[in-house]
């Protein structure tokens, strides 16, 4: 660990961030591994199968979203504790943020089981697909504290810089998972196949076992975490901090996932075709951000690590060098999905030429702003790593209710472009995002986020950045 500290704090700033990105952008590939096992598995049910899992996903997606902001909030402390040098705080933010997990999952996955119903005819579901919806619904909302906690183990790893552990173990559960999906699916021998409701079965197996790995490993001390039965103690004050740090996190990401909602509410309202371009286009683009995704989640690390330790002008370093990279890399990949759009989408839907027409359009319109995406994604993860939520908080809100939705609707709905106004909002709000998030950067403010210093500064901060950042937006 001592050899690794010393590469984030004082070391080649490209070596620090690739040791770091690597990692974690091979375990979010696997990650996407229980999707595609889960639809694979699954679309030999039928239709109707394959409808229960995709409306129960939004939901239990929402109350994950709603929890994030206490992961985000222990990997920002985590980081600049490390970077600061104090092992002791390190471990006990871990243990304290792990008991805030456990007590807020049993809380959602609870509520979320009893209102399981309520929500389903809320949606609008049809009959034929409603007992399997509410069976999956409901056997992922128990699993929940499975998913919040090995989360949570995720996002304290990379705050102490140990992205292999996570990888590894991910590795092995998505194995297990793609045996375990057909068993329970399907069923053998002894076991009766459980349908739909086996696939949320076999997640809720790996994702147990995935815990319980991580817990392990935090209590026999050896990748930067030591944890001790005594230090699981309630903290009320820290309990607090933590909370309303992490609670801008939570509302972001709420939001984001809202925002997708109604987005395909929106789509839809044109038909089928347009449905099935935006979707086949949706899934391109979560593809080709993943490496993006892995390079943020590094600077994150990086910036927090460096904030600790005082490094404010290598923290910056760190920002601009992942910006940079990001950038280049989605502009690059976008110039090449321009050519290839038509392969692309025939790559998911291979005998509609239709659809292939139309997601490659969608695809051509939206991918030559795609490095704006690296730029927020990169910025926005310093301003988290620094203890400043509300501004990645005040970015998402503005980028989707204030630029986005607006423009998509205007464009579809009240100008000829129609379907296609919906395309070109896509370019448009990466481009005044990035923009936005260049200069919310280069003001500085996110400079004095530094969270180690004392008690009292940090339960000052957020209350700072509010007013501070508000005034900013008026």
């Amino acid at each position: 660990m001592d050899t690794r500290q010393q590469l984030f704090l004082e070391g080649p700033i490209p070596r620090a961030l690739l040791t770091l990105a690597l990692p974690i952008i091979l375990a979010n590939i696997l990650q996407t591994g229980y999707q595609l096992t889960d639809a694979f598995w699954v679309g030999r049910l039928g239709a109707s199968a394959v409808a229960a899992i995709s409306v129960s996903f939004p939901v239990t997606f929402l109350v994950i979203a709603l929890g994030s902001g206490l992961a985000m909030a222990g990997a920002t402390l985590t980081a600049q504790y490390m970077g600061a040098g104090r092992q002791d705080m390190v471990n006990h933010v871990a243990a304290q943020t792990m008991l805030m997990v456990v007590i807020s999952s049993v809380l959602f996955g609870a509520l979320g089981y009893v209102l399981a119903p309520y929500l389903l005819t809320l949606l609008g579901v049809a009959p034929d697909v409603y007992a399997n919806a509410l069976g999956f619904m409901r056997v992922s909302f128990v699993g929940i504290i499975f998913v919040f906690t090995y989360s949570m183990f995720q996002a304290l790893m990379r705050g102490v810089g140990q992205t292999r552990i996570p990888l590894y173990i991910v590795t092995g559960t998505v194995l297990l998972n793609f045996i375990l999906d057909p068993l329970f699916i399907f069923g053998w021998g002894p076991i009766p196949g459980q349908g739909v409701m086996g696939a949320a079965f076999a997640t809720l197996i790996t994702q147990a076992l995935a815990s319980a790995i991580g817990i392990l490993v935090f209590l026999r001390g050896r990748h930067g975490i030591k944890l001790s039965l005594r230090s699981f103690a309630p903290d009320p004050a820290y309990l607090k901090r933590a909370f309303f740090l992490g609670l801008p996190g939570s509302v972001e990401l709420s939001t984001r996932t809202l925002g997708l909602m109604i987005m395909s509410f929106l789509v839809s309202s044109f038909g089928t075709l347009t449905m099935a371009a935006y979707g086949v286009g949706s899934n391109i683009l979560q593809v080709i951000t993943i490496p993006v995704m892995g390079m943020s989640m590094a600077v994150s690390t990086l910036v927090g690590q460096n904030i600790g330790a005082g490094n404010i002008h290598r923290a910056a370093k760190v920002t601009q060098l992942g910006t940079t990279l990001s950038f280049g890399v989605l502009t690059l990949t976008g110039i090449i999905a321009w050519f290839c759009a038509p392969l692309l989408v025939s790559f998911f839907i291979p005998d509609d030429a239709d659809v292939i027409d139309a997601g490659a359009h969608f695809i051509r319109i939206m991918c030559l702003a795609w490095g704006g995406i690296g730029i927020q994604l990169c910025i926005v993860s310093a301003f988290r790593a620094s203890g400043n939520m509300l501004i990645a908080m005040i970015i998402a809100m503005v980028s989707q209710w204030m630029i986005q939705f607006p423009i998509a609707y205007v464009l579809s709905k009240h100008t000829i472009l129609h379907a296609q106004g919906l395309w070109w909002s896509f370019p448009i709000t990466n481009i005044a995002v990035a923009i936005i998030s260049i200069l919310w950067f280069a003001r500085g403010s996110w400079k004095t986020g530094r969270l180690t210093e004392d008690d009292k500064h940090s339960a000052k901060i957020v209350e700072e950045a509010f007013i501070e950042e508000s005034g900013f937006v008026k």
